[in-house]
C-alpha cells in the first residue's frame, strides 16, 4: 500500500490517540510532508501531564516492547 492509502485506512478506522483529547491518528498522519528531503523520525509521546492519568506509565513499565512492535 502507498503511504497515502495507509493514512486513508487509518482515518477510516477511527483510530484515536490515547491522550485526553483523543485526537484522530489518521488526521495527524495526514499532516506529514512525505516529499520533504532528509531523514524521517518517529516520535512516541508518553507524557503523563494530564491530572490523574497513568495509562502510558503502565505500558512503559510492564510491556515496553508493545510500543516498539506497534511502530
Amino acid at each position: 500500500m502507498a503511504p497515502a492509502d495507509i493514512t486513508s485506512e487509518v482515518k477510516t478506522s477511527g483510530l484515536r490517540g490515547r491522550g485526553g483529547a483523543g485526537f484522530a491518528t489518521g488526521t495527524k498522519w495526514s499532516f506529514i510532508n512525505r516529499d520533504a528531503p532528509g531523514p524521517k523520525y518517529v516520535v512516541i509521546n508518553a507524557d503523563e501531564s494530564e491530572p490523574g492519568t497513568s495509562k502510558d506509565r503502565y505500558i512503559l513499565e510492564n510491556s515496553p516492547h508493545l510500543l516498539v512492535e506497534g511502530i
